[in-house]
């Protein structure tokens, strides 16, 4: 989820190449309803986003009413001391500062859900 659609498109791109099952959305708020009617093995979150901002979204979808345990990678240009470790205690699983390199995302999205490494 990244409320900008270039951004979004990219990343669906880069996972789509790398063999993952892409599900958009273009704000938080919607990203929470996906989640509340579908299963996901992976939530890619941007800080910045419309009508439910990262932070309060990666909250919700670790909350009793959604209780997704799917790892959550947050992407933003937010590097300000605390940013990352207000993702961390929102309940994201990594956060990673903008620009993320499309071998990064793709290493990182795959150790996420496999649990392997690169070399493995």
């Amino acid at each position: 989820m990244d409320d900008a659609a270039t951004v979004r498109l990219y990343h669906t791109s880069l996972l789509r190449e790398a063999g993952f099952e892409v599900a958009e959305a273009a704000n938080g708020l919607e990203a929470v309803e996906a989640a509340m009617i579908d299963s996901y093995d992976l939530f890619v979150v941007d800080v910045n986003m419309p009508k439910m901002n990262g932070y309060t979204c990666v909250e919700t979808l670790r909350s009793e009413t959604v209780g997704t345990a799917a790892p959550v990678l947050m992407i933003s240009t937010e590097d300000r001391p605390g940013d990352a470790d207000r993702a961390y205690q929102a309940g994201a699983n990594l956060y990673l500062v903008k620009p993320v390199s499309a071998e990064r995302l793709v290493r990182v999205a795959t150790m996420l859900t496999t649990g392997k490494g690169p070399d493995a």
